[in-house]
This record gives C-alpha cells, sequence and structure tokens, in this order.
C-alpha cells in the first residue's frame, strides 16, 4: 500500500491517535520517489483490477488538482462509503497530496467503535483510530508543515466546524468545495449499476408478492407495510423512501403518505416504492385499478405511458436533461393535461434516491452521460379524482438508455381482480 502526505505534529501537539500519521511520514519520502520515476506508483494490491473504490479515489485526486488543492477533507458518510467502501459512519476520510497518475492514498479517521470493522480496509487505507474529538484529532493532522489548501465539503460541514479547522490551521488554508464528489457519483460504474439492478429486483420481486393479496377494504398502510416487510426479505436493508400508496383520491396527491383510506372497487391505486441494496436505491412506480378503470383514468393512463415511452425512446447521452423533460411534457401538454403535470420528469439515484442530473423544466439543462442512472416518471394527477404516474429507472448509454425494470406497464397488466 501507499503512504498518504500528511504533515508533522509538533510534540506539543502529539496524541496516540497520530502514531498512524508518524508511520505515513516515515515513509513518504520512499513513496515520493517511487511516484515520480515511470509512473510506476508501487504494487498494486491482489484485488486492485476489480476493486471499484480506488478508481473512484484517483478520479476525486484528479478534481482535487483541478481546485489546486492539496488535501481533501471528506465528512459526508456517504462518500466516504462511495470512497472507500465502509459504510460504518462517524468516520472522515483525508485525502492527501500525490503526483498525477500516482496511485491514490488515504486515511481514514474513526474511532474505538469501529477499529475492528475497519481491519479489512487496512491494506488500501491508513486507518487512524482517534482518541479525541474528531475536530481536534482532524486540526491536528492538519497542523504540521505541508499543507496548503485543504478542501472541505461546505455543503455537509456546519459553520462551527469549519470556523473551529480554520483557527487552529489558518483560515487560508480552508477552501470550501460543493459538489465536487457528487459530480462524479452522478456517473456509475458497472459495480454500482449492478447494485442498483439488484434493487430494482428485490422492489419489483416484494411487488409481484404483494399484487394477489390486495383487495377492496384495505387500508393503504397495511399494504405499504406488507410491501416493505417483502422487500426486506429479499434483501433490502430498508426501503428507499417511505412507500407512497395512495388510494382513490389520493392518488392525485405526488408525494403522498400511506395513510387510513381504504382501497376500492372500480377506482385507482397508485403505489411508488424503493428498495435499497448494499446502499443503493431504486425508485418505480405503477398505477392500478381494482376491477373497471373510471373512464378518465384509463384515458389519461395512456397518454402517461405514450409520454413515458417518448422520453425514454430520447434518452442518450450527449442530450440535454431539460430536452428529455419537454419530450414527456409536450406529449401531455398536447393531450390537454399540461397544467396537471408540474413536477420534473425524473431525477438522478444512487447513494441517495435524489441525484445529479435532474430531468426537469425548472432548471437549467445539463449534458447527459453516459452511465448515470435516472427516473423517468410523467404523471397527470387530477385534484379530488386521482393520478396516474408510470415510472422505471434507465442507465443512460452512448446509443441511447437501458430499462433496469422488467414489470410491465401496460393498462391490461394494470388491471387488478
Amino acid at each position: 500500500m501507499g503512504t498518504l502526505a500528511l504533515p508533522t505534529p509538533s510534540r506539543r501537539q502529539w496524541h496516540p491517535e497520530m502514531r498512524a500519521a508518524q508511520r505515513i511520514m516515515a515513509n513518504m519520502a520512499t513513496s515520493a520517489t517511487k511516484s515520480g520515476k515511470g509512473g510506476g506508483g508501487g504494487t498494486k494490491s491482489a484485488g486492485a483490477a476489480t476493486d471499484p473504490f480506488l478508481p473512484r479515489q484517483r478520479k476525486v485526486r484528479e478534481a482535487m488538482l483541478g481546485h489546486e488543492l492539496t488535501h481533501l477533507l471528506v465528512s459526508s458518510p456517504l462518500d466516504v462509503g462511495y470512497l472507500t467502501g465502509f459504510t460504518g459512519g462517524d468516520s472522515y476520510l483525508l485525502i492527501g497530496p500525490r503526483q498525477p497518475g500516482a496511485p491514490v492514498t488515504a486515511a481514514l479517521i474513526s474511532d474505538f467503535r469501529y477499529q475492528e470493522e475497519l481491519q479489512p480496509f487496512a491494506d488500501k487505507l491508513e486507518i487512524i483510530i482517534r482518541k479525541r474529538s474528531m475536530g481536534e484529532a482532524v486540526a491536528d493532522l492538519l497542523s504540521g508543515p505541508g499543507v496548503e489548501r485543504v478542501g472541505i465539503q461546505a455543503d455537509i460541514m456546519t459553520v462551527a466546524e469549519r470556523d473551529a479547522l480554520a483557527k487552529k490551521i489558518g483560515t487560508k488554508k480552508v477552501v470550501s468545495t460543493v459538489g465536487l464528489i457528487n459530480k462524479l457519483r452522478s456517473v456509475k460504474d458497472a459495480h454500482e449499476i449492478d447494485l442498483i439492478r439488484r434493487a430494482v429486483k428485490i422492489q419489483e420481486g416484494a411487488l409481484l408478492e404483494v399484487l394477489p393479496t390486495i383487495e377492496a377494504g384495505q387500508t393503504e398502510q397495511a399494504i405499504a407495510a406488507r410491501l416493505e416487510s417483502e422487500m426486506k426479505a429479499r434483501g433490502s436493508a430498508a426501503p428507499s423512501f417511505d412507500t407512497i400508496v395512495g388510494a382513490k383520491g389520493n392518488s392525485a396527491l405526488p408525494h403522498y403518505r400511506a395513510g387510513e383510506m381504504k382501497v376500492a372497487n372500480n377506482n385507482v391505486l397508485l403505489i411508488d416504492w424503493g428498495a435499497t441494496y448494499k446502499g443503493y436505491h431504486s425508485d418505480m412506480t405503477r398505477t392500478f385499478a381494482l376491477g373497471k378503470w373510471p373512464k378518465k383514468m384509463a384515458e389519461i393512463y395512456e397518454i402517461v405511458l405514450e409520454a413515458h415511452k417518448l422520453a425514454a425512446a430520447a434518452l442518450c447521452a450527449g442530450k440535454s436533461s431539460a430536452e428529455i423533460d419537454k419530450v414527456a411534457r409536450d406529449h401531455i401538454a398536447a393531450a390537454g393535461y399540461g397544467e396537471h403535470f408540474g413536477h420534473s420528469l425524473g431525477h438522478g439515484i444512487g447513494l441517495q434516491i435524489h441525484e445529479e442530473p435532474r430531468l426537469s423544466h425548472m432548471l437549467a439543462g445539463v449534458k447527459l452521460q453516459a452511465g448515470q442512472v435516472v427516473t423517468i416518471e410523467p404523471g397527470i394527477y387530477l385534484p379530488g379524482v386521482g393520478g396516474v404516474r408510470l415510472e422505471n429507472d434507465y442507465v443512460v448509454t452512448e446509443t441511447g438508455s437501458e430499462c433496469l425494470a422488467t414489470l410491465p406497464m401496460t393498462l391490461e397488466w394494470a388491471t387488478l381482480g
């Protein structure tokens, strides 16, 4: 394993957790020499070829160079997990300076609760088990020479934490960054796409188990509870969000929360649900009718379905996110229901249920990239009557997109009983 170039604290700053930093500094000269000759960067570990985390760290290092940062302090638990695979929480990742092209090395700062859990990570990361507060441990690591510009996650770190760090190491050395890692996270690698695919499979299996049990008179909450239980039994750590089950007029509330309303025959039922597998989210919506479809709801179902198909067909790397939203929105507007589709067409998914990019008419469009995973979820909502939304998850590709869902969306399939 390489070593992280961290500053050497003075004797008056020395604390037990700094022993790891001392080891790092002892090897620093050798590591720097290797990185400057032939781009070798040392010997790769046995699993480096398939390890998804080291390439992500290298990309972060490239982004750091663009911001002229010598160090980056990652305080978001999601980003720590994304860059290392460690999801225990209450731990910071400190990425130090390296020569361009050399392996990125990093130190994970944690505490006694995770000491044993972190042992498998020791071949790729320096593990520092702090003995005092996180703020004090980080400040001491960054107090010595060699620290010039330390990037912090300004949208994660509190003002008080930033001020305390600046007071310790100097205000000019602390540089606020926003979205530096989020931009990298928006494009998924093959490992991440596989995890999202697995989450989709879990949620689909759970719905197929629950659908035959849905009957008139059951409450929205009871259906949501069974669906979440089935997802958990299939390997979902938790639902991606509070499962939405909207019966009758409640289906017209886009972000409704399941309540005591009872499902009725010959009326609609909207289900928006998602699973979480190894930290990655999935997100789908289907709208059903128990028995006969109300005429107006059947009409808007077909409009929403066609809008979904048109947007999915248009989805492709290189196109604008706003352009994809417009495809679906124009179709719904042309059918006379434009004012009844007010939310964005879709959003990115991954470690969070809402990530970049946003397929929205309310934001400036961004160029879509291959590897991004987005939802497409057009809807029409008629207040007091009911709503229809149809949602799938798609991987953006260079030539189009891949739908991760396998459940049908036809009106016939969506007719229960």
